[in-house]
């Protein structure tokens, strides 16, 4: 975990978000067995972003105060003499994360898109190729979604910022974010984006750079609203 100026760790928003519910569930304001208010009427008692408290309870689940039923609502299973102190930290927050991939890779695409060359486009089609296949197979997609992006990065020739997207993209590993895509990813959903990686590459190949900025972007809103927006 990052240290703040003062040396002591950064908390991050869900964990704080998380912290008040457990403070609400230690007073009894919620008690074990019962369900928690709607989302919406959650966020607004809470003063938060809807976002920011799905990713709350995320980590409340994974730590076992909660248990999040979908279609029926989010439970608390925990007594409060079991709670532990405070939230830990699972990764970066989704929500934050992709905001960052949105302004560093718009910013990439364009990079990329000034050294293009046919071999370049070529791997780019072999990858979003293998993606395609995965999906078919049932298999998980995520490595050459990766690599998709990866590829992009790397072909800017800058390897600073390379390595940006690649500790980005890797926070998608992290606990948080693999419970969250465990539950919202699905073939429709990557299926969309490998439409979306196709718009991408054809504008590449044009070398439209603002054509290609504009995909990439809309790929990333896309992508959050699928994966961190439900």
């Amino acid at each position: 975990m990052g240290k703040g100026r003062d040396g002591g760790e950064v908390r991050r928003l869900y964990q704080e978000v998380a912290d008040r519910i457990r403070g609400l569930i230690r007073t009894g304001q919620f008690p074990p067995f019962s369900r928690l208010p709607a989302e919406r009427d959650l966020a607004q008692q809470l003063a938060v972003s809807r976002p920011s408290l799905r990713e709350a309870l995320i980590a409340l689940e994974i730590d076992g105060t909660v248990e999040i039923r979908m279609g029926s609502g989010v439970f608390v299973l925990a007594p409060a003499d079991r709670l532990a102190a405070a939230t830990r930290a699972l990764g970066e927050s989704p929500t934050e994360l992709m905001q960052a991939r949105l302004a560093v890779e718009g910013s990439v695409v364009l990079l990329a898109c000034a050294r293009v060359t046919p071999p370049f486009i070529a791997r780019l089609d072999a990858t979003a190729a293998d993606m395609r296949d995965a999906i078919e197979a049932g298999v998980d997609p995520m490595t050459h979604d990766r690599a998709f992006h990866m590829e992009i990065a790397e072909q800017t020739g800058n390897s600073v910022l390379a390595r940006i997207v690649a500790s980005l993209f890797d926070e998608r590993f992290s606990r948080l974010s693999a419970r969250i895509s465990s539950r919202h990813e699905n073939r429709a959903s990557w299926t969309a984006a490998t439409q979306e990686h196709a718009a991408l590459v054809r504008m590449l190949e044009a070398r439209d750079s603002l054509g290609a900025q504009a995909a990439m972007t809309r790929h990333l809103q896309l992508s959050a609203e699928r994966w961190v927006d439900l």
